[in-house]
Parts: C-alpha cells; sequence; structure tokens
C-alpha cells in the first residue's frame, strides 16, 4: 500500500513537570497511540526525539516525540524527516489548539502557526505541507493569559474532554493512511459529531 501516513510528530515539552499541562496535548496523543499498541517509546540522541513505530493496516508508522522543548520543536524533526527521506506531507503533527473549545477538534493540512510556537519552528526548519490534528483545549479569555494557561495541569473535566477528542482523531487513523487526509476529516466530524450526542444523552 502507497500510504498517505508515514511519521505521526506529537508536540509538548520534555520535562515531567510539563507532562499534566495542556501544551503536551500532542505528547498526550502519542502517547495513546503507543499505549493501545503496547509499545514505548526509546529516546534517540541522534535526532533528540523519542520514538517509536507501529504497524497499521500493513503501513509502518513513526511515533516521534521532539525532547528540544516546544518552541524547537522544528530542528529534531527536521533532521528525522531528512535521514529518512520522509516528505513532509507525510507527516501528522499533533498538538494543542486554543482557538478550538475543548470540545473541538479539526484536521486540516498546510496553513500558518497561527501563533502556535510549536507549529512555527516545524515551518521554519521544513515547510507547512505536513498534516494537522488540532486539539481543541480552550482559551483564557486574554491572551496575556495564555501562556499561563497552557502550561498550567488541565482539569479532570478538561482533561476528559481533550481525550475524548485525542480517541475520536485515532478512530480515523486508518482512513487517513488509505483513503487520505479528505475522507479522513469526514470520518472525523462524524465521530466528533456522535461523541457530542452521546454527551448530550448522559446529562
Amino acid at each position: 500500500m502507497n500510504s498517505n501516513l508515514s511519521v505521526i510528530a506529537g508536540l509538548g515539552n520534555p520535562e515531567k513537570k510539563y507532562s499534566k499541562t495542556l501544551h503536551n496535548a500532542g505528547f498526550w496523543f502519542v502517547d495513546e497511540i503507543a499505549s493501545q499498541n503496547n509499545i514505548g517509546f526509546l529516546k534517540h540522541s541522534k535526532f533528540n526525539l523519542e520514538i517509536s513505530q507501529i504497524n497499521l493496516l500493513g503501513t509502518d508508522i513513526w511515533l516521534i516525540k521532539p525532547q528540544s522543548y516546544m518552541n524547537n520543536s522544528g530542528g529534531p524533526i527536521s533532521a528525522f524527516l531528512n535521514y529518512y527521506e520522509i516528505p513532509t506531507f507525510k507527516m501528522l503533527v499533533a498538538h494543542d489548539e486554543i482557538d478550538l473549545s475543548p470540545d473541538s477538534i479539526k484536521l486540516k493540512i498546510g496553513g500558518g502557526h497561527a501563533g502556535h510556537n510549536g507549529l512555527r519552528d516545524i515551518i521554519r526548519h521544513c515547510d507547512n505541507n505536513f498534516m494537522r490534528v488540532r486539539l481543541g483545549v480552550g482559551h483564557p479569555g486574554n491572551k496575556t493569559e495564555v501562556t499561563n494557561y497552557v502550561l498550567k495541569n488541565a482539569s479532570k473535566s478538561l482533561r476528559g474532554a481533550v481525550n475524548q477528542n485525542i480517541a475520536n482523531a485515532i478512530s480515523i487513523l486508518p482512513t487517513l493512511i488509505s483513503e487520505g487526509i479528505q475522507e479522513a476529516m469526514k470520518e472525523l466530524h462524524s465521530a466528533s459529531a456522535n461523541s457530542d450526542e452521546d454527551d448530550n444523552k448522559c446529562q
């Protein structure tokens, strides 16, 4: 199969003190994929990454987590892609998105960084022609509070909402691999809508 996906990069900060913060939602995403496949990550000093690999639909897919802190994510990712000769359009980047509410998730390809420093650095080192899964975490309401907001530990309810989005996004990976991003977008929208309906039934 000529896969549409070769690498999933989760963005976050490597220190333990950041592990429960909203800015690490990208790490949560790839960690959950690894957990579902009963595998762990290995530190790769050559690229300053933690890496793992899964097989979906007969396709080997790298899972990577830059260990260079969010604002310097691009260097390790660029080095990895260049070494394995992987084009950026076959990479999915998972990241927190303050412009989406915690019950929202979007899949897209290309575009700007919208102020996200991790994306900014990837675009600077590579290009912008990569897929993104934008995990909504909400906005504090004042732009001066954004840094403190994304670097504080997520509440239980907020973490639960993000985890549901992560589950929905992981569920469409087979479609992304086999049919491409447009079909995956449709499926993700449907999965998210069904989750909202289920939540409403429980209230």
